[in-house]
Parts: structure tokens; sequence; C-alpha cells
């Protein structure tokens, strides 16, 4: 098992905004805080100590999305007027206005080049922008209700984008094609995001449920039933092990990746959570939601346990390769099967005798937790619960679930969950292995073909034929 986490603690909390905050992200650097409200302002917190905040007004109706570009000298925000803008986050606060979308604007995101945005409407359209020309590049086009979400992938090849037609697209950059379709979802998709290497997507929807898809295999590897209300948002940590995500059950969800679990559950907005984002290091990230407050928690969790994770498991003999557009499978749109009920394993394929991969989905059922006269409703297995005090609360499961079997049930389901994790390593690695090998046949192969036209050639030279030379 792993080691014991630090638990996450709530580190400081910005007041400012007049209403519900919408979105919110870290500035490269980590030292600038931007945030976007139903107020129609964008805030830019400095992270420092006795700064001041910055307030910006531009937008005519809510602001739905806010981004830093990678270099961080300017800030990308969408709105419901229908308009982008690009700001400098300095005292004068200037923007540059796009408009080419006819309906309220969604989400914006840069490329990693920061060179191209990307946004998603409610006419239905993803929109592709140039940063350095300041203008519209082109529409995709094939959703059938609005799109909610659109991102880049980190090598800037394909587009993921989510909507209220309960699918999730991937678009190929270069020829402008949907290339895949996950169509699986029971309501609204409402997020969408890759993580850092750019060889998973991730989605959430508006039936509380999050799956995360292989684009190298094509196929659902997770998926988390964990909250008791529609996912509005969720971020993935920078090493890929951790993901958050916000809900309209007022609650932030910390999941483990690795060993396929929830490890905490976080309680300190007064209404639905809207938005979370982690930062570029991971070290902090924030949230946001209809009480108007952005907090910002101290990760603690990432830094022991990852390195454990790292050190037993051993380090991977090549990194994740972003995939290739011609390994993404079918081409055509297609229905996954849907995923399993409260507290079952969802198996996959297995490769070369590996048992298969499991996926676990934490128990529908609430448990009652109590401490200091508080009651707090907890969804799924033990884990820890956080109230916004940084106090920690712990799961006193009911006492039917305390017996000795279901005990030993959880560990055994813990010390599985350890298992597969080890044997996907080795899988990872047996994958590598076979790939070299191909490699080194093909090579072979190709120089006893060029052999042969050697020989051949030089046989008809001494029949009078042009001779080898």
């Amino acid at each position: 098992m792993a080691s014991v986490m630090e638990d996450p603690t709530l580190e400081r909390h910005f007041k400012g905004h007049r209403d519900a905050v919408t979105c919110a992200d870290f500035s490269p650097n980590s030292k600038q805080l931007a945030s976007g409200s139903v107020d129609k302002s964008l805030m830019i917190w400095n992270l420092a100590l006795k700064t001041r905040a910055y307030r910006y007004f531009g937008h005519q109706d809510v602001i739905t999305g806010v981004q830093f570009s990678p270099s961080g000298n300017l800030v990308a925000t969408s709105s419901k007027d229908r308009t982008v803008r690009l700001w400098t986050p300095t005292m004068k606060g200037e923007s540059t206005m796009f408009k080419a979308h006819t309906a309220a604007v969604r989400s914006v995101a840069f490329s990693h080049d920061g060179q191209r945005l990307v946004t998603a409407s409610d006419d239905k359209s993803i929109k592709v922008w140039s940063v350095r020309g300041q203008c519209f590049n082109y529409s995709l086009n094939q959703h059938t209700n609005w799109v909610r979400c659109a991102r880049f992938s980190p090598d800037g090849r394909l587009i993921a984008s989510c909507g209220d037609d309960r699918s999730v697209r991937l678009w190929d950059t270069s020829t402008k094609r949907c290339i895949n379709c996950f169509t699986d979802y029971v309501g609204s998709t409402t997020f969408v995001d890759f993580n850092s290497s750019g060889t998973c997507i991730a989605s959430s929807g508006a039936d509380s449920s999050l799956k995360i898809w292989d684009l190298r295999t094509n196929r659902l590897i997770q998926q988390y039933q964990v909250h008791s209300a529609g996912i509005n948002t969720f971020s993935f940590h920078p090493s890929d092990n951790y993901l958050i995500s916000g809900s309209s059950d007022s609650t932030v969800k910390i999941l483990d990746l690795l060993e396929g679990r929830l490890i905490y559950t976080l309680h300190g907005h007064k209404g639905a959570v809207i938005t979370v984002a982690f930062s570029r290091t991971g070290e902090v990230f924030a949230s946001g939601g209809t009480d108007g407050q952005v907090l910002m928690w101290r990760t603690n969790f990432d830094t022991k346990s990852y390195r454990d994770v790292l050190q037993q498991h051993g380090r991977r003999s090549t990194p994740d390769p972003p995939p290739h557009l011609s390994d993404i499978h079918p081409r055509v749109p297609h229905l996954h099967r849907p995923g399993g009920q409260a507290l079952s394993l969802i198996q996959e394929d297995s490769l070369f005798g590996f048992p298969p991969l499991a996926t676990l989905v934490s128990s529908s059922r609430p448990y009652a937790t109590r401490t200091c006269g508080m009651q707090v409703l907890t969804r799924g297995p033990c884990h820890r619960t956080l109230c916004s005090s940084g106090e920690f609360l712990l799961c006193l499961t009911q006492a039917n679930l305390c017996s000795p079997d279901f005990s030993t049930l959880v560990m055994h389901v813990c010390d599985f969950a350890q298992t597969v994790s080890v044997l996907e390593e080795r899988l990872t690695l047996t994958e590598d292995k076979l790939k070299e090998c191909l490699h080194h046949q093909a090579t072979i192969l190709e120089d006893v073909r060029a052999s042969g036209e050697r020989r051949r050639t030089y046989s008809e030279g001494i029949d009078g034929s042009p001779h080898f030379t």
C-alpha cells in the first residue's frame, strides 16, 4: 500500500466577486490567480501577501471561462455576451475583443505553444483563433446542441470537445475533421480535458459521472461515480496521478488515479462548486462556486506518495508517447457499453496473460460520519473528509458496515487495486519491448530484401544485362 498521505489544507480565501465564481486559472509561475464571475468582472489575485488585486470590466454578460497564456503575459476570457477577450494582466488591464460566435461562449483555452485559442459556444460550434493575428481561423461543426467545453491536446494536433448533445468528440486540427465520438452519457457532458502527457482524456457529466479514456487503445479505463450531483469541472494534477472535481453537491473530491479510488472530500463552499484548477506545479489548487468565494488549498498529499509510488513501481523505460492520429479508432461515432453499478469492478480485456484491468466504482450509498457534534455525509468507501477549517474528520461508517468481513473486503479491494497498478506498469514495459523487437525485425527484413536485390542484379549482369556496380 502507498504511504500515509499528508492532508490538503485550506491556505487562503479570496473575496471580491459580487456573485458566483464561474472559472479560475493560475499563472504559469503560480504568482497570480485569475477568476471570472457572474458579476461580469475578471479578477487577478496576486498571491504574494499584502499585494493588491486587479478587477477588470469589459464583458457585458457572465464570464464563463478564463485561462493564462503559457507565457503568462496574456489572459483569455469567454462570456455569454458572445465574445472572447485577451487581457494584459497589468494595472491598465487593456483588452482586445474577438467576435465570431452567434451565441454565448462557454469556454476558452490556449494551445500549449500559445499561438492559438479554441472556444466552445451555444451556437453548436467550436472555433479556433490566431493569437498573433488576432483573427478567427476556422470552425468545427458536428455537435447537435450547445458545446460546453473545448481543449487542445498538449501537442496541439487534437481538440477534445463536449456538449449538451451528450457526446465527447475528438478533432484532427490538420484535417479539421471529427475522428472519434464517445456517446455514452445519460445527460449533458459538462467538461473535458487531456492529461499532461496527452495519452488520455477525461470528461464529466451532469449525471455525476467522470470517465477517463486511453487514446492509445481507445478504451474506457476508469469511471467514477463519487458525487451526489452533477460534476461541473475537474483538473488533472501535473503528475497525472490525481484529479480534483467540483460538483453541485457543494464538495470538491480528490481522486487517486493510480489506485482508482476517492481519497478526500473537501467541504468549504456554501453552494455548488463551479470551478477547480491545479497550479502548474501542482503544489496548490483553487476552487470557486456560487458563494462568490475563491478558496486556495495546499495540496500536500502528492509530495510523499508520488515519489513512493515511483520508487515502488519503477520508472518507465520510455515516457508515454502522445497518441498518433492513426491509433485512434474507430473514426466513426460509436457507443461504449455502460459502466458498472455501485461498488463493482469494470473489467477490460487482458493482454499477454496479465489479469484484466479493473476500475473501482465507489458505492452510491451515503455513509454518516460524526465528529465534534457535526454530521457530514460522504460517499464511497472509507476516505477522509475535510471541512473548510482544515479539521480532519475520521470516517466512521455505519455499524453494520464495520464488521470484520467488510473491513477484510475493503483491504482486499485496496490490495487488488495496488496489484493492478503494478501489473499495468509491467504490461506497458512489455509493450515497449515488443515495439522495439518489431522495429528490429523490420530493419532486418529490409536488409535481407536489399541484399537479395543486389544478388539478383549481379546475376543479371553476368548474363549480359546491365552489370552490377
